[in-house]
């Protein structure tokens, strides 16, 4: 399948859906990133979204990034083998062996405090990571699967690991709640307890990562005290 926009096909058709359902490409010539970035995708990558509507409202819509994320990672474990490093930052990325291999992007269609569809995009570096000049200045260095750890996957085998491993996560957040998600979360997550930076608009806020609050908000302690942030780019020590 070629589409512009995995997540504008899940937007489109998950009014229509009687559950949650994934949309697969090999050829996406228009992809986002986060704040209307655009996204390249290299051939042989993987690009995915799934089309949904989230039980609860806006609050609890956002937390399925988290969801997603805890997905994505053990897809990562599975095609990545025992040996590769892997780690989850805040807010949607995954990383293999300290650079980006993979991101998330959450986009819903609705108004008021409902999200009647929302949209989980998933783009994944199995062959080939884009090239320097097409990543946002500080950002981690991309990756891919096949050249940290030698395996080649083709998208749809990536998707036989993705849709059961979000199946399962998404089954614990409903019957749970965020907690179990969010510890489970903060035992994958990249630079716990150093020092990193959060980037929103022109301001900028330094401090200890020391986790998330139960929003799924960005926390750190600074000499100001401990904030919340719910919203940022986020960026390591000596990449900025």
């Amino acid at each position: 399948m070629r589409s512009p926009s995995t997540n504008a096909e899940a937007l489109r058709l998950a009014p229509s859906l009687s559950g949650p359902a994934w949309i697969l490409t090999h050829e996406q010539t228009a992809g986002r990133g986060r704040r209307g970035r655009g996204w390249a995708m290299p051939p042989g990558n993987f690009a995915a979204s799934l089309g949904m509507r989230p039980k609860g409202g806006i609050a609890e819509a956002a937390q399925l990034s988290f969801v997603a994320a805890l997905a994505l990672h053990d897809a990562l474990t599975a095609a990545c083998g025992p040996n590769a490093r892997l780690a989850i930052k805040w807010p949607n990325d995954v990383l293999l062996n300290g650079g980006k291999v993979a991101g998330i992007l959450l986009e819903s269609a609705g108004s008021g405090r409902e999200a009647p569809v929302l949209a989980i995009g998933i783009g994944v570096n199995l062959a080939a990571a884009p090239q320097p000049a097409e990543v946002e200045a500080g950002a981690v260095p991309p990756v891919s699967i096949l050249t940290e750890t030698g395996h080649r996957l083709a998208p749809e085998e990536f998707l036989d690991l993705l849709a059961p491993a979000f199946a399962s996560w998404l089954n614990q957040f409903e019957t749970y709640g965020f907690a179990p998600i969010r510890n489970a979360w903060l035992s994958r997550a990249a630079r716990i307890g150093q020092v990193i930076i959060a980037r929103f608009g022109s301001h900028q806020v330094q401090g200890v990562f020391e986790g998330i609050d139960d929003s799924g908000a960005l926390v750190l302690v600074t000499p100001q005290g401990r904030q919340a942030i719910p919203a940022a780019d986020v960026f390591f020590q000596g990449e900025t």
